[in-house]
């Protein structure tokens, strides 16, 4: 990667004005709420120990004139709890000086992401039939999944403390034979729905199930009045993303996670 040049990504794009960038950072922190938060000149700052990136990366609120020096100040707010600093800096022009300072600083790009959105009604639209079940509080059987075996059992707790404490998830889940085989969340803030903790059983893919708890979610959207959508999806995840495809959503814009080793 040349100094200065922001990373591409081979997704076509669907840009958002700044306004609508800082709601949808600010909603995916509602939806993931990190123990402790800050704000500082532009940036948000989440602070956690879990398994979660998104919960405890600086993340900037715009996508051009950022402050390349307040690296270093973030840097010493992480440093105060304990904690490394990472950043979770957009692929986009306006931040390629962001992205050459945290190179020089020995910063590292990791995870590549999609930042994709799209409309309620068309996830609804996408899998009708029937949805799956709906709850306003965590519950025993909707966690059951990201314990199960088949998923990283640390970070499958970390999932679920996480989206538990926050005041704007609600739980969906679908059951075969008496047992929960497919979890989502959606968190509602900010203006936005956003979808979170997508989860199927292994030997339950492929049957749809996660097109129906979108619709779920989607149902729960549109009676809050809310039109628009988010998610964020691993680019090397093909499967979700062909599914997301499907039900609408397309990419407002790629980042990565940077990280200093050790």
């Amino acid at each position: 990667m040349l100094l200065g040049t922001p990373l591409s990504t081979p997704f076509s794009l669907h840009p958002l004005d700044d306004d609508a960038i800082a709601s949808l950072e600010r909603a995916t922190l509602d939806a993931v709420a990190p123990p402790a938060l800050q704000e500082i000149d532009g940036w948000l700052l989440p602070f956690d120990t879990s398994t979660i990136g998104r919960a405890k990366s600086a993340v900037p609120l715009r996508h051009d004139h950022i402050d390349t020096a307040l690296v270093k100040t973030i840097e010493d707010r992480y440093a105060a709890r304990g904690l490394q600093a990472a950043y979770r800096v957009a692929d986009v022009p306006g931040l390629a000086g962001m992205q050459a300072e945290l190179v020089r600083l020995g910063y590292q790009p990791q995870q590549p992401t999609l930042v994709q959105i799209g409309s309620v009604l068309a996830m609804r639209q996408f899998r009708p039939g029937t949805p799956g079940n709906l709850s306003l509080v965590p519950t025993p059987v909707w966690s059951a999944v990201y314990l199960a075996e088949g998923f990283d059992p640390v970070d499958g707790a970390n999932r679920v403390q996480a989206l538990s404490r926050s005041p704007h998830v609600v739980y969906a889940w679908i059951e075969e034979g008496g047992q929960s085989v497919a979890v989502g969340t959606a968190a509602f803030s900010q203006g936005w729905a956003s979808i979170h903790g997508m989860r199927t059983l292994p030997q339950h893919r492929g049957k749809g199930l996660a097109g129906r708890l979108l619709a779920t979610l989607a149902d729960a959207a549109m009676e809050r009045g809310l039109e628009r959508v988010f998610l964020q999806v691993e680019e090397s995840n093909t499967a979700a993303l062909a599914l997301y495809q499907r039900a609408g959503l397309t990419t407002a814009w790629h980042y990565h996670y940077w990280r200093k080793d050790g």
